[in-house]
């Protein structure tokens, strides 16, 4: 069970270490030069702010800077291509490829038509098509759901959820990963089939807590398509791609012949076959397969006032909304969330598939937009820290503001670092099914430093260098690099939540509590894994020694029995471990896999897990009670109660992280 999850946690870091160069390349221009993207300096006690001199946002000035960014970082994160897009008010002020979206066929990128897969950015056309039903009258933001379904939605303590709600990601769903992305093109589900089979448990109150959901997406992607008698990708295609013209874009999967030749194809690195069209089967929540160009009139359109998609007073509702947020820290607009640099409030969605990494970000009040897609995972998160380092970098140079701040004394710093430090589990993850092992693999650990700042190393991990969070108020912590915020809420002395700017609108963080407090934990099970392997592998060695010697067993009648049955649980076990290594190796090659093909595999572990540490936890607490009663050695003793104690810490995940029934919806 641990090298299980020691797997699963893997899953997060598709990253492999091989090397490819990376050009830039403009429509009817040649490729640039690989030079280092500029850093801007700042000092303690401010954000990053080009104070001195606010370069010029036209054409030339931004594709000399992005010429100097993107070619060395698609080369050094190993990245085959990306497309880039900035809009200002009515018009793109530059799209622009880098790199390839064939490397077999050395196709370059081209912006006009290569299509990316922007992953989680196509929830905004989900929330613009829900908006537009709002404005039509069909659809209103607060009320029952439940009014325009087909099917119920259980209420959650008494309370129903809405589309407000379920905007704000506050509809209280856990995530779900079974019904989520397949390189098998079989794996398109009907929309209506997929909302009513894929439905997970609710674990939050409703309005209360944010935790990302791409079924919540779905759903309100099939509420669209209820309300407006139109199928989903149909209703896209009429109510959004028609009127704004993007001709190289989609919802449909498998992908329409006539966009074959536009797609870029996705790779794990530059110098990697490229992989399957992916198929993101909660569809509306991620399925967007769209051109950098479209992308730009997408952005145009919420710039100017919804465009011909929404009416200004629309717009409007849907960019100004701010969720209750925890304390100062980024919250959800209606379907965008925020994110603030330099002072200035962007409204923004990132998006990511296996191998698609992108963010579009807009500055309402500045009438500027930006849009990054790359076609790789790379290499050490470079997707992740390109897409952070190129959106702060470019406000620092196009979009400068002083954003001062001071930090809190050092005695005080010092305790609430100490306060905040420990284990937490994200609020977006599955917590009354199997795959809730991942709270005890993936936590977020903060850690509190000797002069009075924090650290969070999962952050470090995906940002574009370390990170240095220095209290500025109390329990609000600053990077001095970026200007991004960590908040704590503090109760009684203790911390009930804690999160950060970045993820702050869509999810939380809660300290984890003791049963699942990886700081015990996982040291416990690494021990119990070692005593049950040299209990299973000594059985056989010590009856061959004695066969050698012509030596008796010491055990005879019941004693022996149980004996050896403590022996044939410990083997159990491993051979329930063996089945999670068969299944997360399968899952790692396809991670579609586990919405079907390995569900006898998923069945299976789940009946061993359980039937291996009840049974051993049974019979080793018989075998120390006999031990005991007939006065056996010390060494069986100590055996037989380390036994008892593997088989515990076994019982214990097992049951504590749900690694046991049939239920299918995980």
């Amino acid at each position: 069970m641990l090298v299980m999850m020691l797997c699963l946690a893997l899953l997060s870091v598709m990253v492999l270490a091989v090397q490819a160069p990376a050009q830039s390349v403009r429509q009817g221009s040649g490729p640039a030069e690989a030079t280092q993207a500029p850093s801007n300096s700042q000092t303690p006690d401010s954000a990053p702010s080009d104070s001195t001199a606010i370069a010029p946002l036209d054409p030339a000035d931004v594709e000399a800077w992005l010429d100097g960014f993107f070619p060395y970082a698609l080369e050094r994160g190993r990245i085959a291509g990306a497309v880039v897009v900035v809009v200002q008010g009515d018009q793109a002020i530059l799209s622009k490829g880098y790199g390839y979206s064939d490397v077999e066929s050395q196709r370059r990128v081209d912006p006009q038509t290569t299509m990316f897969r922007p992953g989680s950015v196509s929830k905004l056309l989900t929330w613009t098509a829900v908006m537009q039903q709002v404005e039509a009258g069909k659809l209103d933001l607060d009320r029952d759901v439940n009014d325009y379904l087909d099917f119920k939605i259980p209420p959650y303590e008494g309370k129903p959820i809405t589309l407000r709600q379920i905007m704000t990601h506050s509809a209280g769903f856990e995530e779900s990963m079974r019904h989520l992305i397949s390189a098998d093109p079989a794996a398109a589900m009907d929309l209506g089939d997929l909302v009513k089979e894929a439905l997970p448990q609710r674990v939050f109150a409703p309005g209360t807590t944010p935790a990302y959901s791409n079924y919540a997406t779905a759903l309100a992607g099939y509420i669209v398509q209820r309300v407006s008698g139109v199928p989903f990708d149909d209703y896209i295609d009429q109510r959004i791609f028609t009127p704004l013209k993007m001709n190289h874009s989609t919802f449909r999967q498998p992908l329409p012949k006539r966009f074959e030749r536009f797609m870029s194809k996705g790779y794990s690195t530059s110098t990697e076959a490229a992989k399957p069209y992916e198929i993101v089967i909660p569809g509306p929540a991620g399925a967007l397969a769209s051109s950098g160009a479209d992308m730009g009139r997408f952005m145009i359109a919420h710039l100017q006032g919804g465009g011909p998609l929404l009416s200004a007073e629309t717009t409007r509702q849907m960019h100004d909304f701010r969720a209750p947020a925890l304390g100062p820290l980024n919250t959800m607009a209606l379907g965008f969330y925020e994110q603030r640099v330099n002072g200035r409030r962007a409204i923004a969605h990132g998006g990511d598939t296996e191998w698609f990494h992108s963010d579009l970000w807009l500055f309402p009040e500045e009438g500027v937009g930006v849009y990054v897609s790359l076609n790789s995972n790379g290499i050490n998160a470079a997707p992740h820290a390109i897409r952070g380092a190129l959106l702060h970098k470019f406000a620092d140079r196009y979009l400068p503001g002083e954003d001062s701040y001071t930090p809190i004394d050092e005695q005080t710093a010092r305790q609430h670092a100490a306060l905040v430090a420990g284990h937490y589990v994200s609020s977006r993850g599955a917590f009354t099914n199997f795959m809730s092992v991942l709270n005890l693999l993936s936590p977020t650990e903060v850690i509190a430093t000797p002069d009075g700042t924090i650290s969070i190393p999962a952050l470090d991990a995906i940002a574009s260098g370390p990170r240095e969070w220095i209290e500025v108020e109390p329990y609000v912590w600053r990077d001095r690099e970026t200007g991004e915020r960590v908040a704590a809420e503090v109760k009684d002395g203790k911390v009930t939540r804690l999160s950060m700017d970045v993820m702050s609108p869509f999810t939380v963080l809660q300290p984890a509590s003791f049963g699942e407090n990886p700081a015990w934990l996982l040291p416990a099970l690494f021990a119990a894994l070692a005593i049950v392997l040299l209990a299973a592998l000594a059985w056989p060695i010590r009856a061959l020694v004695r066969r050698h010697y012509g030596s008796e067993f010491p055990l005879q009648g019941t004693h022996r029995l149980v004996y050896r049955l403590t022996r044939v649980f410990a083997w159990l076990i491993l051979a329930a471990l063996a089945c999670w290594i068969i299944l997360i190796t399968t899952f790692m090659g396809d991670i579609g896999a586990i919405g079907g093909p390995l569900d006898d595999m998923i069945m299976l572990v789940r009946i061993l897990c359980p039937l291996a540490s009840i049974g051993l936890t049974i019979t080793a607490a018989y075998h120390l009670f006999l031990s005991f009663r007939d006065g056996r050695a010390w060494t069986m003793k100590l055996g037989a109660l380390l036994l008892l104690l593997a088989g515990l810490v076994f019982l214990w995940v097992t049951f504590r992280f749900h690694i046991y029934g049939f239920g299918m919806v995980y």
